[in-house]
């Protein structure tokens, strides 16, 4: 994965010459790895993950939930990322779901849609799930139900890190009983440490307009561990790079670390091998909210958003969305594709494998 991001747009992956319709300029454009950890081929996914999100708004609040693992879990994050963080999304959408259907909080059924992260500013391991939920949802008899308060209001958060916190540790025990994580992995007095502190997931207040929420947590849908624009300086084996200090209410600061340490900070946070890490849950998922959404909307007496238009691709949806450097727009037609350098195959492999 590692040389996929490190040959990503370079002549490694070979390169295609392209003119722009309008202007007639010609310039080559380098490939792109299309790695889902790479800094450089994130921006146009997320754009079209937003802009699908927003056709399947309904014209109520909207929070932001986030879920988060205490570090008295990290080493099994680290060495069984998959089981650890698929343990996360079950327990995250559980005490949504629960909550929901209790007539104290809503009765109805709830939908989610929650995004891994497994960073903190500093490059350290902080498994967490942002998640977007609907201040709602739909009753048994097809009608909306509102959540406390005409949707002001979702849950008590000291009730959720209850729940939170003992189903996941329910299912962790039986993660452990099955042998998905091997007893070998398991830190002394792990559970009596787990249930030592609460366990309180953030929420936010709902957002004034639907649209801005979607925005928001578009931007965690497709980010990696640290941006380009992050990275201030690489000099004599060292990298600097800005980080947010929560210690000081998040005051920018720069962090030096050895080039090692750099990469092994980068590396924790590397997603398992076709791991899922954006999910769609209750009326929002996949296969449902087709339905839902459509009796949501009925209910709530509201019509579909219009879907804004979508960037489309030039000549391959494969390749790096180009602007032309002359006029600035995208109408841009393939003249010549080059194809990578024999030696270039692992390239090549290690980006598709991990795409």
């Amino acid at each position: 994965m590692l040389m996929a991001l490190g040959a990503c747009r370079t002549a490694a992956l070979g390169a295609h010459k392209v003119a722009c319709t309008e202007c007639g300029q010609v310039q080559i454009a380098y490939n792109s790895c299309r790695n889902r950890n790479c800094p450089n081929c994130q921006g146009r996914q997320r754009q079209q993950w937003v802009q699908a999100r927003a056709g399947e708004l309904l014209p109520v609040p909207y929070f932001h939930l986030v879920f988060t693992l205490p570090d008295a879990l990290n080493p099994l994050c680290l060495h069984n990322p998959e089981v650890m963080y698929r343990l996360l999304f079950e327990a995250s959408w559980y005490t949504v779901n629960k909550l929901g259907k209790d007539l104290r909080w809503v009765g109805a059924q709830l939908g989610m849609v929650a995004i891994l992260h497994t960073w903190g500013s500093n490059l350290s391991l902080h498994p967490h799930l942002h998640c977007m939920v609907p201040a709602g949802g739909l009753s048994g008899n097809g009608q909306w139900k509102h959540s406390k308060s005409k949707g002001k209001y979702l849950f008590n958060r000291e009730v959720m890190g209850t729940i939170f916190r003992a189903r996941y540790a329910k299912l962790l025990r039986k993660a452990i009983q099955a042998g998905a994580i091997p007893q070998g992995d398991i830190p002394p007095g792990l559970f009596r440490k787990l249930f030592a502190k609460p366990w309180a997931p953030y929420a936010e207040q709902p957002f004034r307009k639907a649209r801005q929420v979607v925005n928001y947590i578009g931007r965690y849908s497709h980010s990696i561990a640290i941006g380009n624009h992050r990275i201030k300086n690489i000099r004599e084996g060292r990298v600097t790079f800005s980080y947010k200090n929560y210690r000081k209410k998040g005051k920018m600061e720069n962090l030096r670390l050895e080039q090692w340490e750099f990469i092994r900070r980068f590396a924790m946070h590397i997603i398992p091998y076709r791991f899922i890490r954006i999910r769609h849950y209750g009326i929002l998922s996949n296969r449902c909210k087709g339905q839902a959404l459509k009796a949501a909307r009925a209910a709530l007496g509201a019509e579909a958003p219009l879907k804004a238009e979508q960037p489309k691709a030039a000549f391959n949806p494969l390749l790096p969305m180009h602007y032309c450097s002359c006029c600035g727009r995208t109408t841009m037609h393939l003249l010549l594709e080059v194809l990578p350098p024999a030696r270039a195959g692992p390239y090549a492999r290690a980006a598709k494998d991990n795409s």
